[in-house]
């Protein structure tokens, strides 16, 4: 069975959150004001990619990022709720595309677009091992 055979086009994933203190730039090591970090909304666009697809990849395979390419262009405060919502674009061999979106209760606070590679756990973890050692 091939790794992708289930993955398609329109395939959606989505995730939530309500941004506290522990969401927050400082909190997370990138910047000094008190809104939604960056990275905190990369992690929420990669949990709605791996909602998308992960439960459709055959036993002993997963996807890991290897591209993102994002805009965060609006602020959200503490308290807020942050909405994702990813699609996948194209499945190409190994490679699944999305794109992304993040909105808060008000508007677009970010977008742009992502690469995962599906891998065979084991041969990955081979590489790995190799690798380090």
């Amino acid at each position: 069975m091939e790794s992708t055979a289930a993955l398609t086009p329109g395939l959606i994933g989505r995730t939530e959150l309500v941004v506290g203190e522990e969401h927050t730039a400082p909190r997370v090591g990138s910047g000094k004001v008190h809104v939604l970090a960056t990275p905190v909304m990369i992690n929420l666009f990669e949990a709605a990619a791996l909602a998308a697809i992960e439960h459709l990849l055959p036993p002993g395979y997963q996807s890991l990022g290897t591209r993102l390419d994002v805009r965060h262009i609006a602020a959200t405060p503490v308290g807020m709720k942050v909405y994702v919502l990813v699609k996948v674009l194209e499945v190409k061999e190994r490679t699944v595309f999305f794109s992304l979106e993040a909105h808060d209760e008000k508007e677009l606070i970010g977008d742009g677009r992502h690469e995962r590679v599906v891998v065979n756990v084991a041969k990955f973890d081979q590489r790995v091992a190799r690798k380090h050692a």
